[in-house]
């Protein structure tokens, strides 16, 4: 962590899902006092690490590519990588995200919003994958979830990466009204290409959204709605993962 926001949130969701969570800083991995592949499950959270400059998340990833070794053999023992919101954006410049082919190649970005302004508000968003990890906690779900960001507009390289990505099944979650009928602004708060709110890899264990689900760990945290809202959306997203890791290691 260099200069992350949410790594509290993200900590306290992990340890109520199960996990034993730590923080790891980026100190820590240059001094060796700690290694990424002692860990089961690796989570970048939100804020703005090393002040966003140049763009969100370039920095912060250009200090982890020293240890893109280490982040390919997390991938490859399919355990989850996950990048919430700067998080996403560090996950994109390293190019794990979308990943097809399996190239580790920088192929999408998260630009500025459409609105050119820092959007922060509730909003929803629809499961529309079969991922291991999330099809039994999110399927027929439209779950409500708060933003917070100037950078989250998905956007690909070009058209045959989004050919690749929706023939892959990679596209997670997209942004939606809270009946599920219609997005476009303020649902979609950031003008992503197919209301596109988290992807994974190819093989569905590097995950991203913009989204801050950690945010809405209980129900209480969530706005009233009219909906009844028996878990709060954070609770189903970090206990999927939990139990794919478990699982995992059984």
């Amino acid at each position: 962590m260099e200069g992350t926001n949410n790594e509290e949130e993200a900590y306290l969701s992990l340890q109520r899902s199960g996990f034993i969570p730590d923080y790891i800083h980026i100190f820590d991995l240059n001094s060796g006092r700690k290694n990424l592949l002692d860990y089961d499950v690796l989570l970048i959270p939100g804020g703005f690490s090393a002040g966003d400059y140049i763009r969100a998340g370039a920095i912060f990833a250009a200090r982890l590519r020293a240890y893109i070794r280490d982040l390919q053999k997390f991938n490859d023992l399919n355990r989850v990588i996950l990048g919430i919101c700067n998080g996403f954006q560090v996950l994109s410049e390293l190019g794990m995200l979308p990943d097809t082919g399996n190239k580790m190649e920088r192929s999408m970005v998260l630009a500025v919003n459409e609105s050119n302004r820092f959007e922060c508000r509730y909003t929803y968003f629809n499961y529309t994958s079969r991922n291991k990890i999330f099809e039994s906690a999110f399927r027929d779900r439209i779950m409500q979830v708060p933003v917070a960001h100037l950078e989250g507009r998905v956007l690909f390289k070009n058209e045959n990466i989004l050919d690749e990505v929706l023939q892959n099944d990679q596209i997670l979650f997209k942004y939606t009204n809270p009946d599920g009928t219609g997005s476009g602004y303020p649902w979609n708060p950031n003008g992503s290409v197919m209301d596109i709110a988290g992807i994974s890899n190819e093989n569905g264990n590097v995950i991203g959204l913009m989204p801050h689900p950690e945010r809405v760990y209980y129900n209480f945290q969530m706005m009233p709605d009219g909906h009844v809202h028996e878990k709060g959306t954070g609770e189903y997203f970090f206990k999927a993962i939990y139990n794919y890791t478990k699982k995992l290691f059984d």
